[in-house]
Protein backbone atom coordinates (compact mmCIF):
# COMPACT_ATOMS: atom_id res chain seq x y z
CA UNK A 1 0.00 0.00 0.00
CA UNK A 2 1.07 3.33 -0.97
CA UNK A 3 0.89 6.36 1.77
CA UNK A 4 1.20 9.39 0.13
CA UNK A 5 0.64 13.08 2.06
CA UNK A 6 0.77 15.88 -0.94
CA UNK A 7 -1.98 16.49 -3.59
CA UNK A 8 0.41 16.30 -6.34
CA UNK A 9 1.47 12.49 -5.45
CA UNK A 10 -2.58 11.44 -5.48
CA UNK A 11 -3.04 13.06 -8.69
CA UNK A 12 -0.69 11.22 -10.33
CA UNK A 13 -1.18 7.66 -8.81
CA UNK A 14 -5.10 8.47 -9.96
CA UNK A 15 -4.16 9.94 -13.30
CA UNK A 16 -2.16 6.38 -13.77
CA UNK A 17 -5.25 4.48 -12.82
CA UNK A 18 -7.63 5.97 -15.29
CA UNK A 19 -4.95 5.84 -17.84
CA UNK A 20 -4.94 2.28 -17.26
CA UNK A 21 -8.67 2.26 -17.37
CA UNK A 22 -9.31 1.03 -13.63
CA UNK A 23 -12.33 1.81 -11.63
CA UNK A 24 -11.57 4.23 -8.19
CA UNK A 25 -13.32 3.12 -4.89
CA UNK A 26 -13.05 6.02 -2.07
CA UNK A 27 -12.93 5.77 1.87
CA UNK A 28 -12.63 9.08 3.58
CA UNK A 29 -12.12 8.54 7.29
CA UNK A 30 -10.68 10.69 9.81
CA UNK A 31 -8.66 7.82 11.01
CA UNK A 32 -8.91 5.81 14.47
CA UNK A 33 -9.42 3.49 11.98
CA UNK A 34 -11.67 0.25 13.46
CA UNK A 35 -13.73 -2.49 12.18
CA UNK A 36 -16.40 -0.45 10.84
CA UNK A 37 -13.71 1.35 8.77
CA UNK A 38 -12.09 -1.61 7.65
CA UNK A 39 -15.68 -3.16 6.40
CA UNK A 40 -16.59 -0.16 4.03
CA UNK A 41 -12.56 -0.46 2.83
CA UNK A 42 -13.52 -3.79 2.67
CA UNK A 43 -16.47 -3.42 0.75
CA UNK A 44 -14.82 -1.19 -1.82
CA UNK A 45 -12.41 -3.99 -2.33
CA UNK A 46 -14.61 -6.29 -3.61
CA UNK A 47 -16.26 -3.86 -5.79
CA UNK A 48 -13.46 -1.76 -7.51
CA UNK A 49 -10.26 -1.96 -9.26
CA UNK A 50 -8.42 0.39 -6.74
CA UNK A 51 -9.00 1.33 -3.06
CA UNK A 52 -8.01 4.67 -1.92
CA UNK A 53 -8.58 5.61 1.83
CA UNK A 54 -8.16 8.92 3.33
CA UNK A 55 -7.19 9.82 6.80
CA UNK A 56 -7.43 13.27 7.37
CA UNK A 57 -8.34 15.23 10.48
CA UNK A 58 -10.96 18.18 9.12
CA UNK A 59 -10.66 20.99 11.20
CA UNK A 60 -13.44 22.47 9.09
CA UNK A 61 -16.09 20.03 10.65
CA UNK A 62 -15.58 21.12 14.26
CA UNK A 63 -16.57 23.67 15.94
CA UNK A 64 -15.08 25.98 18.43
CA UNK A 65 -16.01 23.88 21.72
CA UNK A 66 -15.13 20.45 20.28
CA UNK A 67 -12.46 17.99 20.11
CA UNK A 68 -10.21 18.38 17.15
CA UNK A 69 -7.15 19.18 18.91
CA UNK A 70 -8.07 16.14 21.19
CA UNK A 71 -9.05 13.86 18.31
CA UNK A 72 -6.62 10.67 17.70
CA UNK A 73 -4.23 10.70 14.97
CA UNK A 74 -2.89 7.66 14.85
CA UNK A 75 -1.45 6.89 11.19
CA UNK A 76 1.08 4.31 11.82
CA UNK A 77 -1.90 2.26 13.13
CA UNK A 78 -4.53 3.13 10.52
CA UNK A 79 -1.85 2.53 7.89
CA UNK A 80 -2.26 -1.25 9.32
CA UNK A 81 -5.66 -1.42 9.36
CA UNK A 82 -6.28 0.10 5.97
CA UNK A 83 -4.20 -2.24 4.05
CA UNK A 84 -5.03 -5.19 5.52
CA UNK A 85 -8.36 -4.36 4.90
CA UNK A 86 -7.44 -4.06 1.11
CA UNK A 87 -6.78 -0.65 0.18
CA UNK A 88 -3.80 -0.16 -2.10
CA UNK A 89 -3.51 3.82 -1.27
CA UNK A 90 -3.88 5.97 1.53
CA UNK A 91 -3.52 9.75 1.43
CA UNK A 92 -2.73 11.78 4.81
CA UNK A 93 -2.83 15.30 3.62
CA UNK A 94 -1.89 18.41 6.06
CA UNK A 95 -4.98 20.80 6.47
CA UNK A 96 -2.84 23.65 4.50
CA UNK A 97 -2.74 20.99 1.63
CA UNK A 98 -6.17 20.47 1.58
CA UNK A 99 -7.62 23.95 3.19
CA UNK A 100 -4.44 26.31 1.05
CA UNK A 101 -6.35 29.59 1.13
CA UNK A 102 -6.93 31.58 4.10
CA UNK A 103 -10.55 32.64 2.45
CA UNK A 104 -11.40 29.01 1.09
CA UNK A 105 -14.57 27.85 -1.23
CA UNK A 106 -17.24 26.16 0.47
CA UNK A 107 -19.55 23.22 -0.58
CA UNK A 108 -23.17 23.97 1.16
CA UNK A 109 -26.20 21.80 1.31
CA UNK A 110 -28.41 24.70 2.39
CA UNK A 111 -32.58 23.45 4.19
CA UNK A 112 -33.80 21.14 6.69
CA UNK A 113 -31.17 18.51 6.11
CA UNK A 114 -28.91 19.98 7.69
CA UNK A 115 -30.38 21.77 10.34
CA UNK A 116 -31.88 19.14 11.90
CA UNK A 117 -30.58 16.29 14.46
CA UNK A 118 -26.77 16.70 14.99
CA UNK A 119 -27.40 19.60 12.67
CA UNK A 120 -29.34 21.61 15.16
CA UNK A 121 -26.37 22.18 17.61
CA UNK A 122 -23.53 21.66 15.12
CA UNK A 123 -24.07 24.49 12.95
CA UNK A 124 -20.74 24.36 10.73
CA UNK A 125 -20.52 20.49 10.41
CA UNK A 126 -21.94 19.59 7.38
CA UNK A 127 -20.77 22.48 5.07
CA UNK A 128 -17.44 20.96 6.26
CA UNK A 129 -17.96 17.30 5.73
CA UNK A 130 -19.61 18.63 2.01
CA UNK A 131 -16.46 20.69 1.56
CA UNK A 132 -13.90 18.38 2.00
CA UNK A 133 -15.81 15.31 0.60
CA UNK A 134 -16.04 17.27 -2.83
CA UNK A 135 -12.62 17.93 -2.77
CA UNK A 136 -11.59 14.46 -2.42
CA UNK A 137 -14.29 12.85 -4.82
CA UNK A 138 -12.48 15.73 -7.33
CA UNK A 139 -9.25 14.34 -6.49
CA UNK A 140 -9.59 10.51 -6.80
CA UNK A 141 -12.04 11.06 -9.89
CA UNK A 142 -13.50 7.77 -7.95
CA UNK A 143 -16.18 5.60 -9.44
CA UNK A 144 -18.24 4.70 -6.08
CA UNK A 145 -17.40 6.33 -2.41
CA UNK A 146 -18.35 4.49 0.47
CA UNK A 147 -19.61 5.57 3.68
CA UNK A 148 -21.16 3.87 7.19
CA UNK A 149 -25.25 4.44 8.30
CA UNK A 150 -23.97 4.98 11.56
CA UNK A 151 -23.85 8.71 10.11
CA UNK A 152 -27.09 8.74 8.79
CA UNK A 153 -27.07 12.34 8.68
CA UNK A 154 -24.14 12.71 7.07
CA UNK A 155 -24.99 10.15 4.00
CA UNK A 156 -28.35 11.78 3.29
CA UNK A 157 -26.20 14.94 2.82
CA UNK A 158 -24.07 13.73 0.52
CA UNK A 159 -26.66 11.88 -0.99
CA UNK A 160 -28.18 15.57 -1.68
CA UNK A 161 -25.04 16.87 -2.65
CA UNK A 162 -23.89 14.01 -5.06
CA UNK A 163 -27.75 14.42 -7.06
CA UNK A 164 -27.85 18.34 -6.88
CA UNK A 165 -23.95 19.02 -8.36
CA UNK A 166 -24.32 16.58 -10.62
CA UNK A 167 -21.73 14.39 -9.43
CA UNK A 168 -20.16 11.42 -11.42
CA UNK A 169 -19.86 8.97 -8.84
CA UNK A 170 -21.95 6.10 -6.76
CA UNK A 171 -22.50 6.30 -2.92
CA UNK A 172 -22.36 3.01 -1.23
CA UNK A 173 -24.49 3.09 2.01
CA UNK A 174 -23.15 0.58 4.33
CA UNK A 175 -24.78 -1.39 7.66
CA UNK A 176 -23.86 -0.02 10.41
CA UNK A 177 -20.97 -1.83 12.32
CA UNK A 178 -20.92 -2.99 16.32
CA UNK A 179 -18.97 -3.89 18.83
CA UNK A 180 -19.93 -7.54 20.08
CA UNK A 181 -22.40 -6.07 23.18
CA UNK A 182 -23.95 -3.89 20.48
CA UNK A 183 -22.27 -0.34 21.07
CA UNK A 184 -22.10 1.15 17.45
CA UNK A 185 -18.36 1.28 16.59
CA UNK A 186 -17.17 5.06 16.79
CA UNK A 187 -13.11 6.73 17.07
CA UNK A 188 -14.51 8.49 20.11
CA UNK A 189 -15.87 5.12 21.79
CA UNK A 190 -11.87 5.40 23.50
CA UNK A 191 -12.57 8.29 25.28
CA UNK A 192 -15.62 6.01 27.59
CA UNK A 193 -14.91 4.65 30.71
CA UNK A 194 -15.23 1.28 31.35
CA UNK A 195 -18.52 2.20 33.35
CA UNK A 196 -19.72 4.66 30.31
CA UNK A 197 -19.10 2.19 27.95
CA UNK A 198 -21.47 -0.47 30.18
CA UNK A 199 -23.69 2.33 30.50
CA UNK A 200 -23.77 3.42 26.43
CA UNK A 201 -25.93 -0.17 25.91
CA UNK A 202 -29.01 1.38 27.21
CA UNK A 203 -28.16 2.80 23.01
CA UNK A 204 -28.81 -0.04 21.07
CA UNK A 205 -31.05 -1.51 23.37
CA UNK A 206 -33.15 1.29 23.30
CA UNK A 207 -33.30 1.36 19.35
CA UNK A 208 -33.92 -2.60 19.26
CA UNK A 209 -36.97 -2.48 21.34
CA UNK A 210 -38.16 0.13 19.45
CA UNK A 211 -37.76 -1.63 16.25
CA UNK A 212 -39.30 -4.94 17.72
CA UNK A 213 -42.10 -2.60 18.82
CA UNK A 214 -42.67 -1.65 14.93
CA UNK A 215 -42.31 -4.59 13.91
CA UNK A 216 -45.18 -5.75 16.21
CA UNK A 217 -47.29 -2.99 14.51
CA UNK A 218 -46.86 0.43 16.43
CA UNK A 219 -46.81 3.12 13.71
CA UNK A 220 -47.21 5.70 15.43
CA UNK A 221 -43.72 7.96 15.46
CA UNK A 222 -44.23 9.97 19.22
CA UNK A 223 -44.97 6.87 21.13
CA UNK A 224 -41.72 4.76 19.64
CA UNK A 225 -39.71 8.21 20.55
CA UNK A 226 -41.10 8.12 23.35
CA UNK A 227 -40.16 4.35 24.04
CA UNK A 228 -36.70 5.29 23.35
CA UNK A 229 -36.30 8.26 25.74
CA UNK A 230 -37.89 6.60 28.84
CA UNK A 231 -35.40 3.69 28.36
CA UNK A 232 -32.37 5.93 28.07
CA UNK A 233 -33.57 7.45 31.49
CA UNK A 234 -33.42 4.43 33.01
CA UNK A 235 -29.58 4.59 32.55
CA UNK A 236 -28.42 7.72 34.77
CA UNK A 237 -25.14 8.40 33.79
CA UNK A 238 -26.91 9.11 29.84
CA UNK A 239 -27.86 12.76 29.07
CA UNK A 240 -29.91 12.98 26.09
CA UNK A 241 -29.08 15.35 23.43
CA UNK A 242 -32.23 14.24 20.91
CA UNK A 243 -34.33 11.45 19.71
CA UNK A 244 -36.08 12.19 17.00
CA UNK A 245 -37.95 10.57 13.61
CA UNK A 246 -37.58 11.75 9.57
CA UNK A 247 -38.44 10.18 6.73
CA UNK A 248 -36.38 8.76 4.55
CA UNK A 249 -34.56 9.64 2.25
CA UNK A 250 -34.14 13.17 2.77
CA UNK A 251 -34.82 13.72 6.58
CA UNK A 252 -38.14 14.86 6.27
CA UNK A 253 -40.18 15.70 8.26
CA UNK A 254 -43.51 13.21 8.82
CA UNK A 255 -47.30 13.08 9.79
CA UNK A 256 -47.98 11.11 13.60
CA UNK A 257 -48.16 7.64 11.69
CA UNK A 258 -45.08 6.09 9.86
CA UNK A 259 -45.30 5.57 6.34
CA UNK A 260 -42.65 4.15 3.69
CA UNK A 261 -39.32 4.30 5.15
CA UNK A 262 -38.22 6.34 8.63
CA UNK A 263 -34.68 6.84 10.44
CA UNK A 264 -34.84 7.15 14.22
CA UNK A 265 -31.74 8.50 15.22
CA UNK A 266 -30.46 9.73 18.61
CA UNK A 267 -27.47 11.32 20.37
CA UNK A 268 -26.47 11.20 24.09
CA UNK A 269 -23.48 12.04 26.14
CA UNK A 270 -21.60 10.18 28.50
CA UNK A 271 -19.29 11.82 30.89
CA UNK A 272 -17.86 14.17 28.14
CA UNK A 273 -18.45 11.74 25.28
CA UNK A 274 -21.31 12.03 22.90
CA UNK A 275 -22.60 9.00 20.79
CA UNK A 276 -24.47 8.77 17.95
CA UNK A 277 -26.86 5.75 17.20
CA UNK A 278 -29.96 5.24 14.28
CA UNK A 279 -32.33 2.32 13.09
CA UNK A 280 -33.90 2.69 9.97
CA UNK A 281 -37.90 1.26 10.34
CA UNK A 282 -39.46 0.61 6.94
CA UNK A 283 -42.82 -1.20 6.62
Amino acid sequence: MIIAHKISELKEFVHQCKKEGKSIGLVTTMGALHEGHASLIKAARAENDIVITTVFVNPTQFGPNEDYAKYPRTLEADAKVAESAGADFLFNPAPEEMYPHKDPTWVEVEGPITKVLCGRTRPIHFRGVATVCTKFFNLTECDRAYYGLKDAQQTQVLQRMVEDLFMNLELRICPIVREADGLAKSSRNVYLSAEEHKAALVLSRSLKHAKEAFEAGERNKQKLIDQVIAEIRTEPMSDIDYVEMYGMPGLTEMGETIEGKALLALAVKFGKTRLIDNVVLEA
